[in-house]
């Protein structure tokens, strides 16, 4: 084990899947492991499918594995709040709720209807569709992850990212709430001092012109390096500046 810096990552899907699907949390080849070793350092890996801001806020209150990791961290890295961006014509609260539906046979029913919508929805509705996560509940719940690590170690470093770009048929391949989410990101970053990595120059030409993942959201090993590499030197400066 490397006893280099250790970097907190608290992230949605984009940190743990690869090219052809989900993969172990220590796959090294998964940018947050690829960020770790660029300052010679390892990962503490946090994160779930369709990760918002906020259920990154519930897991630092509720996962006392996270408490764990942050005994020991050297830096946070907050990957969250690019799944907040995309089309949800279904209010969030009830698409959660589909997997508690019974018999299996309505959830397997309602399940389907949601995946026929949602694409259909979000092409017809555009712009004024509503989003996963509003940017001002976005960066409300990343100001409460920023004050929550730093009130436990003063002075640590915090790292954020700004959406990436997806052109996933689920979502018919609308993505018009990004910009919303970016520029609130933005500022709450530059008030707080908090260095931002924005992903979409680095990863737009590899997931837009199909070198991904076949869902069109997820990437392939060659965004996750470059990727990795921009956290890591980002993480980097900030350690030095510490």
């Amino acid at each position: 084990m490397s006893s280099g810096p250790v970097l907190v990552v608290v992230a949605d899907s984009l940190s743990f899947h690869g090219p052809d699907r989900a993969e172990p949390a220590d796959e090294p080849r998964l940018w947050p492991h690829v960020a770790a070793s660029t300052v010679g350092g390892r990962a503490e890996l946090h994160a779930g499918l369709g990760w918002t801001a906020r259920h990154a806020w519930r897991a630092m209150v509720g996962d006392p594995r996270i408490w764990a990791s942050l005994r020991h961290a050297d830096a946070v890295v907050l990957g969250v709040g690019g799944m907040d961006t995309l089309p949800s014509p279904v209010p969030t609260v009830l698409r959660e709720m589909i997997p508690a539906v019974r018999p299996a046979s309505l959830r397997r029913a309602v399940r389907d209807a949601h995946g026929w919508l949602t694409p259909r929805a979000a092409r017809a509705l555009g712009p004024l569709g509503p989003v996963a996560l509003s940017p001002g509940e976005t960066v409300r719940h990343l100001e409460r992850l920023r004050v929550a690590v730093t009130a436990l170690i003063p002075g640590l470093p915090v790292v954020g990212m700004l959406p990436a770009v997806h052109r996933a048929p689920a979502y018919g391949g609308v993505h018009a709430g990004r910009d919303r989410h970016v520029a609130a990101m933005t500022a709450w970053a530059r008030s707080h001092d908090v260095p931002l990595v924005d992903v979409a120059p680095l990863v737009a030409e590899h997931v837009l012109g199909g070198h991904g993942n076949p869902d069109g959201m997820h990437w392939g090993w060659a965004a996750h390096a470059a990727v990795g590499d921009a956290v890591g030197r980002t993480v980097g400066k900030a350690l030095a500046d510490r």
